[in-house]
């Protein structure tokens, strides 16, 4: 007889950090209608290295749709700034990073505090669906839109909840983020890291495009995904964008060359 085994549920990650890079922090953000799952490898390797990780679950986010509906993308961003804060009280250098919307919201942490760097896998600040600009209206005579399905994807599944509806004020609510992150772009200083999957249903390439023309700091290196959709840190290219994203922290703190991973897994 076999054991069944229940799948995690959505929840926030911690982890202390141990060793020389235990003074070094990463706040790591999850996309819309996610959960730290999205990000849960990466968040995992950056501990095995020994770097102090937080990942919060966003308010709304790895629960139901409806959930999502009653939040705003203050609520989402104040959320996230929270953790980098407690993050950035317990380490002398900290990060922040995301994915998707987590890459916008991390863009818009980095327009805002003096962190160490920022690293963002297909940060969005820009959609595919020109419908989006009248969004504010639309919801009003439509609650509900199916999410964007990417064809033969090669990313791991995760259960982040019942998202099988986006609720078109949430979808408002990313707009309204995604504008006042670009407006905040040029007073981001610290070195960035962009990833960016060549091929990706859900941000469009004009995202990157209006991040290299915004973006206010001098060090912004984008690394290609050719192998990856949407959702990296769980697809194919995930092991260069782990090494990468560790070169890059490394890179820009004091911390040492990486330990050895400890015998017991974060």
């Amino acid at each position: 007889m076999t054991e069944s085994s229940t799948p995690p549920a959505p929840a926030a990650f911690s982890y202390p950090g141990h060793g020389p890079n235990a003074r070094t922090g990463v706040a790591i953000c999850h996309g819309f209608t996610g959960s730290p799952l999205s990000v849960m490898p990466w968040a995992r390797h950056l501990a095995a290295q020994g770097f102090a990780v937080s990942v919060p679950l966003l308010p709304g986010h790895g629960t139901h749709w409806r959930d999502l509906a009653r939040q705003g993308w203050q609520d989402w961003y104040s959320s996230f700034e929270t953790a980098y804060l407690d993050l950035a009280a317990r380490t002398d250098d900290c990060y922040v990073a995301g994915l998707s919307m987590g890459g916008t919201i991390a863009l818009r942490t980095a327009a805002r505090h003096s962190v160490a760097g920022v690293a963002a896998v297909n940060p969005g600040l820009s959609f595919y669906d020109r419908r989006v600009r009248i969004v504010g209206l639309l919801k009003y005579f439509q609650r509900t839109t199916t999410p964007i399905q990417e064809e033969n994807s090669t990313a791991t599944t995760t259960d982040d909840g019942d998202y099988s509806l986006t609720p078109l004020a949430a979808v408002h609510q990313l707009r309204r983020l995604f504008g006042a992150t670009l407006r905040d772009l040029p007073a981001v200083r610290a070195p960035a890291l962009v990833f960016k999957s060549d091929t990706d249903a859900v941000v469009p390439p004009s995202s990157l495009a209006l991040l290299r023309r915004r973006l206010g700091s001098r060090e912004l290196t984008v690394v290609p995904l050719p192998h990856s959709g949407h959702v990296a840190t769980l697809d194919a290219d995930a092991p260069l964008l782990f090494d990468e994203s560790v070169r890059f922290f490394l890179q820009h703190t004091h911390a040492i060359s990486p330990p050895r991973a400890p015998s017991e897994t974060p």
